[in-house]
């Protein structure tokens, strides 16, 4: 199985795209919507101090009396990110998504940012994975 670093090397792009956490919420969500994502690392002085996903922006829309565009996008993200290293594999990536319910998991190497991870991401590679052992297991049977 590969590894977190070998799979983000076949990413098409290395960018992760972020956002300042006193950023506004309608600012987050813009570039949530112009780029056809899912989340944004909230970076501050390059360090990752949170995430916030299109399901912050819902959850904490129906907890916040005021309207939510008008929020700060450190009042809805998440702080306590759970992150991965590119020394880790595929296999506990999917398990900590599993486990926490996880779409999006940020990569860090030595405390630097270097790399975002999804479940799409995950899932494709697991999927290509299983096909070159299928297809191995099958040359093994014919005697190729």
């Amino acid at each position: 199985m590969k590894t977190v670093a070998e799979l983000l090397r076949t990413k098409p792009s290395a960018y992760v795209h972020h956002i300042a956490p006193e950023a506004s919420v309608l600012d987050a969500v813009k570039l949530l919507a112009e780029r056809k994502i899912g989340a944004l690392v909230v970076l501050a002085g390059g360090r990752l101090v949170g995430i916030v996903s299109e399901r912050d922006y819902v959850r904490k829309l129906a907890e916040m009396e005021r309207g939510a565009f008008e929020a700060r996008v450190s009042e809805i993200m998440t702080a306590e990110v759970i992150t991965v290293g590119p020394r880790d594999s595929v296999q506990h990536c999917l398990q900590l998504m599993t486990d926490h319910r996880l779409r999006h998991l940020p990569v860090l190497a030595e405390g630097e940012l270097i790399g975002m991870l999804s479940i799409g991401d995950l899932v494709k590679q697991t999927i290509a994975d299983q096909a070159s052992l299928i297809l191995q297991l099958e040359q093994y049977i014919r005697g190729e």
